[in-house]
């Protein structure tokens, strides 16, 4: 009877010990506020899908170990498909920038066609010693004319080594991404 006492209590405390875990789930959905508001600018835009890097479909936070070697962080989640986040984030992003809610995600469909086109492709976006980096690059097309505008985009932000800080300095790059856009759209 003692043992099988035992065997519950301890099958219990197993199964507390999975309920309780220390995993932490992140979002960069968020859209920051921007530095200032254009309010010159009424113009339909059309944001494509963000495209990110491979290891960013990942659960785990992906950290970059070397040049050629990543490691997941066990406890630190995204809480979320960053492709779908990130663009979500920049389309919440340019309606405040541009005080228009004209910003539609693609597809836009017939009725909705934009007069400007965002593009961006990330080409890395990950922590790495003391820094995360986001190196992308971005183009907007005005589909009239279709005249084109594209730029690189590199950033560096201080950060220390546990998921908080590096998913804080993951959301400061991106809004610095962010305003580099909407400045270049003007």
């Amino acid at each position: 009877m003692t043992n099988l006492k035992l065997f519950f209590t301890l099958l219990l405390l197993v199964n507390l010990n999975g309920c309780i875990s220390s995993q932490s789930y992140y979002v960069l959905s968020m859209a920051s506020q921007p530095q200032d508001v254009y309010n010159d600018a009424k113009k339909t835009i059309g944001v494509e899908k963000v495209i990110v890097p491979h290891y960013l479909y990942k659960r785990e936070i992906a950290i970059a170990k070397s040049s050629n070697q990543i490691t997941l962080l066990r406890n630190a989640m995204w809480g979320e498909d960053l492709d779908d986040g990130l663009t979500q984030r920049l389309i919440s992003f340019l309606q405040k920038k541009f005080n228009e809610p004209k910003v539609y995600g693609y597809p836009w469909g017939v009725e909705r066609q934009p007069e400007l086109k965002v593009a961006v492709h990330i080409t890395r976006f990950i922590a790495q010693g003391n820094h995360v980096y986001l190196d992308a690059n971005w183009e907007v097309t005005h589909l009239q004319t279709q005249k084109r505008k594209a730029k690189l985009f590199a950033a560096k932000v201080p950060t220390s080594k546990d998921s908080d800080s590096i998913v804080s300095a993951m959301d400061k790059a991106f809004g610095e991404l962010e305003e580099a856009i909407a400045s270049g759209m003007r």
